[in-house]
C-alpha cells in the first residue's frame, strides 16, 4: 500500500490562511502608528491610532487570532523594531509611565474577540459598540490607570482622570471599528469561527 502523505499540522494551531491573517492585523497596527503620536496633558498618555488597531483586530480576528496578531505587533517592538507611534519600541514604551496602556492591549483584544464571537452571525452595531468601547476603552484604561499609579506619584483620581482627554477620541475610534467591523462580518461570514 503506498504511504500516504499526512497533512503537515498547522504551525502553533493556526492554518496558513489565520496565520496570514494575524500578519495583516499585526502590520494594521504597525501602519496606525506611522501618522505619529500627541501627547496630552501631564501624564505623557499619546494619542495614536493604533488602539483603532487593536480594537479592529480583536473585533475582525476573534479572541484567539486577534490576540496573536497583537502578541506578534508587541513581540516585534520588544525586540527592537521601532513600530510604536513616533518610532518607540516595546521596551522604550514598557520603561515609561504609559507601560500599562500597552499591556492592556492584549486583554482589550481577548475582551472584544470573545464577545464579539457570541454576538455573531448578526453583529448587531449597539452590542458591538458596547464591546469595543468595553475593550477598547474600560479594559485599557484600566491597565493604564494601573500602570500610571505604580509608575508615578499620581493619586488615584488623578490617575483616572487623565484618561478624560481621551475619551471622545477613542469614542471616535469605537464608532469606524464597529461600522468596519459590522461590514467586514457581513462581507466574509466566518472569520471568527466560536
Amino acid at each position: 500500500m503506498p504511504d500516504v502523505e499526512k497533512s503537515p499540522k498547522p504551525a502553533l494551531g493556526f492554518a496558513a490562511r489565520d496565520m496570514a491573517q494575524i500578519a495583516v492585523f499585526a502590520a494594521l497596527i504597525a501602519a496606525l502608528g506611522l501618522p505619529g503620536a500627541i501627547t496630552v496633558g501631564f501624564s505623557g498618555v499619546p494619542i495614536t491610532l493604533q488602539t483603532l488597531g487593536v480594537i479592529l483586530t480583536g473585533a475582525i480576528l476573534g479572541a484567539r487570532k486577534g490576540t496573536a496578531a497583537v502578541a506578534v505587533f508587541i513581540t516585534l517592538t520588544l525586540i527592537g523594531l521601532p513600530l510604536l507611534s513616533g518610532g518607540r519600541t516595546g521596551l522604550t514604551a514598557l520603561a515609561s509611565p504609559t507601560a500599562g496602556y500597552l499591556i492592556g492591549w492584549i486583554p482589550a483584544t481577548l475582551v472584544i474577540g470573545a464577545l464579539t464571537a457570541a454576538i455573531l452571525p448578526k453583529y448587531p452595531i449597539v452590542l458591538g459598540l458596547l464591546i469595543n468601547a468595553l475593550g477598547g476603552l474600560v479594559v485599557i484604561y484600566l491597565f493604564g490607570t494601573a500602570g500610571l499609579l505604580i509608575r508615578t506619584d499620581l493619586g488615584l483620581w488623578a490617575a483616572v482622570s487623565a484618561n478624560f482627554a481621551f475619551v471622545p477620541g477613542d469614542l471616535a475610534k469605537v464608532v469606524v471599528a464597529t461600522v468596519v467591523a459590522k461590514g467586514v462580518h457581513r462581507a466574509y461570514p466566518g472569520l471568527i469561527r466560536g
